[in-house]
């Protein structure tokens, strides 16, 4: 992968690399039990303990971010609702108050980038994940078309006064139906001339790799920018995948049933940085 650390191109290349200064980048995914409000949720305090024990097994294994995730609040919803946002503020302050090495990032499932990032202003991260960015995307099940709106986003950020926090943007993203016609080229072209600070490739599903051939694609587009595994990344094809990309967001193969383990991570750690120079 071709790194233009002093370029733009529409994109925030320079911001990007000076939070993640490995060739390829680990950010492991903290998938955080049903919060409250939800059935079966623990307690904000189990919430907290199980994403501080995630989080020391990140940094023992020497990755270099942390994504905090709503993955158990199911039905996920299009909207946050308040109280999902104050859980997560509290939660993403106490790993970020924490993290010693990880960059921590956040995102708030389904679809309510805004409430992200109000809680990384809040809270001290510096990144969110957003499924939808530019790309037009439907879901039947969530109601038909998904909302996106790009500008009004940046627009956002820049009144709360999170202008330092990136936007790490899917394109074509796992389980919507793309409703133009758009290679993976041209959405990594489009997310990145629109503002987006990095973009995320993943599978057909969580845990479904992502191909070679979509991230060699996704590459053309970018050109140069930073271009990231977004699903399916192990140890067994971190060899294959990440000499296409700048690195990968993971969750599911660092996991020994609920929790990340240290050995899973270091395994993927030292596979990544046998691309260092």
């Amino acid at each position: 992968m071709r790194h233009c650390a002093g370029a733009n191109h529409g994109g925030r290349v320079s911001v990007y690399r000076e939070q993640f200064t490995a060739a390829r980048a680990i950010i492991g995914v903290i998938h955080l039990p049903p919060l409250p409000g939800y059935p079966g949720s623990p307690g904000i305090d189990a919430c907290i303990d199980k994403a501080l024990a995630d989080l020391a097994a990140l940094e023992a294994g020497g990755a270099d971010g942390v994504l905090v995730e709503n993955e158990y609040d199911r039905p996920h919803m299009l909207l946050a609702a308040r109280e999902t946002i104050a859980c997560m503020t509290r939660i993403t302050a106490e790993v970020a108050a924490a993290a010693r090495r990880c960059v921590v990032g956040i995102e708030i499932l389904i679809n309510d980038p805004e409430a992200s990032l109000a809680v990384a202003r809040a809270a001290g991260a510096r990144f969110i994940r957003t499924d939808y960015f530019t790309d037009p995307m439907e879901r039947p099940e969530y109601g038909g078309a998904m909302r996106i709106d790009a500008p009004a986003l940046l627009a956002y950020r820049e009144r709360i006064g999170a202008s330092d926090v990136m936007v790490m943007a899917d394109i074509q993203v796992k389980y919507a139906r793309l409703t133009v016609a758009r290679s993976l080229a041209q959405s990594a072209r489009i997310a990145f001339e629109a503002g987006a600070d990095a973009v995320i490739v993943s599978g057909n599903a969580t845990g479904d790799p992502a191909r070679l051939a979509d991230l060699q694609d996704a590459a053309v587009g970018a050109a140069g920018r930073p271009v990231l595994i977004g699903s399916g990344l192990d140890a067994a094809n971190a060899r294959e995948l990440l000499g296409a990309c700048d690195g990968a967001v993971v969750g599911t193969s660092l996991k020994e049933g609920p929790m990340i383990t240290a050995d899973r991570v270091a395994a993927l750690v030292s596979a990544a940085r046998s691309f260092e120079p």
